[in-house]
């Protein structure tokens, strides 16, 4: 007989951090999140040189954007596919290889420099790539097509950190290449798309519940919403091309207008008293404003382009995914989906981060200040969500 999500889990004797995919992966992307800042700000203090093969502004980028982001999202696609498909999660030794091979990926890139040319990447690309292979499988059993668009989003990721490492094996400033802006551009694409579905839901069972059935979001993906994502697409693959261009500026633009009114209909201004909710409204937000900076940047004099870029990166992406980490985390352990104040503090500390990253260089430097922020954001998650993510799940709780 076939054994049920639940079963199979039971039938674990093992850690509860690997009873299922987001429990290993939110935390090491929480502990990644803070070590790999730690070690960015003692290079910047000139207190320490990687033997890696980077130049040290590439290797933060890497870290971030193909370190942490992987584990986030191999967390999220081992949690929300069980549940597109039908299919059993990915539990116990098969989990425990997976998060193992991710952790070899963080270490062989951080000590490229000792290693053999390639192995470094070899190693690093193929955790994503068995990540795709178990998530294609998936859903090809359980005929869930909807849901390959997720699939061709992370494959995209995957071609970008390939071409990430080609560009530093050549020597180029890999944290300004073509792979960087692929995997930044397909980071954006997966906010758009998953988290046009995620807001909206999440947003009207809240209403819903709080305050009758009124004044609700938009449903998820409209047909004004698949305008957005393909206008989108088509404009970031121009910026991926030609990031200097005047063209790629003014997409950028469009980009910035039409997710903000896409942001609109979803009606977060009826959020406030719930931060679980309102911090996915505050995240989106910044796919906009970092589109609006970018884009401000390109036909102007191009002097603010990183601070720009890293709304996205740090506002964007590090706000959506810890805002997902957060409230699946209680969730899935059969816990209260309520922010208590830790979390606020948590949401607080991020984006105060994003805010000290974009203001440096126009006036004062405040990239260190940035960096402290962002480690006691998620120092914060992982001493407050950590032990939820260690422990089995309270007696009737969710998995």
């Amino acid at each position: 007989m076939a054994q049920s999500s639940m079963g199979q889990m039971r039938a674990w004797q093992g850690p509860a951090l690997f009873s299922y995919g987001f429990r290993p992966f939110f935390l090491f992307a929480g502990v990644w999140a803070v070590l790999s800042m730690l070690l960015w700000i003692a290079m910047l203090a000139g207190a320490l040189d990687l033997p890696t093969r980077f130049d040290p502004t590439s290797w933060h980028a890497h870290a971030f954007l193909f370190g942490y982001l992987s584990a986030v999202l191999a967390g999220f696609l081992l949690t929300a596919v069980p549940n597109w498909t039908g299919r059993l999660p990915l539990v116990g030794w098969p989990l425990i290889g997976l998060s193992a091979l991710w952790v070899a990926g963080r270490i062989v890139v951080l000590i490229s420099a000792l290693l053999p040319q390639g192995l470094a990447a070899v190693i690093d690309l193929s955790f994503l790539l068995i990540l795709g292979g178990v998530v294609l499988r998936e859903i090809l059993a359980g005929k869930n097509w909807r849901n390959l668009m997720v699939l061709g989003l992370l494959a995209a990721f995957t071609l970008a950190n390939a071409l990430f490492h080609l560009e530093a094996a050549r020597h180029a400033y890999a944290a300004q290449g073509i792979g960087l802006r692929l995997g930044l551009a397909t980071a954006i694409m997966m906010i758009a798309v998953i988290g046009g579905r995620i807001i909206p839901s999440f947003t009207r069972n809240w209403l819903v519940q709080s305050y009758g059935k009124s004044g609700l979001p938009v449903p998820p993906m409209q047909r004004f919403d698949k305008l957005v994502l393909l206008i989108t697409l088509a404009c970031l693959l121009i910026w991926i091309a030609s990031p200097d261009s005047g063209i790629a500026g003014v997409g950028l633009l469009a980009i910035g207008v039409l997710h903000l009114l896409r942001l609109t209909r979803w009606r977060g201004d009826r959020t406030f008293a719930e931060p679980l909710v309102l911090v996915l409204h505050l995240s989106y937000a910044f796919v906009p404003l970092g589109a609006f900076m970018m884009g401000l940047a390109i036909v102007g004099d191009g002097t603010r382009i990183i601070a720009a870029q890293h709304l996205w990166m740090a506002g964007g992406i590090g706000g959506m995914t810890l805002a997902v980490m957060t409230r699946a985390t209680l969730g899935h352990t059969g816990r209260s989906p309520r922010a208590n104040r830790m979390t606020m503090l948590i949401y607080g500390a991020l984006f105060g981060s994003v805010l000290a990253r974009f203001l440096s260089g126009s006036g004062a430097d405040l990239t260190e200040l940035s960096g402290l922020l962002w480690i006691a954001s998620y120092f914060g998650f992982v001493c407050c969500y950590g032990p939820y993510l260690l422990r089995s799940k309270p007696a009737g709780g969710r998995p």
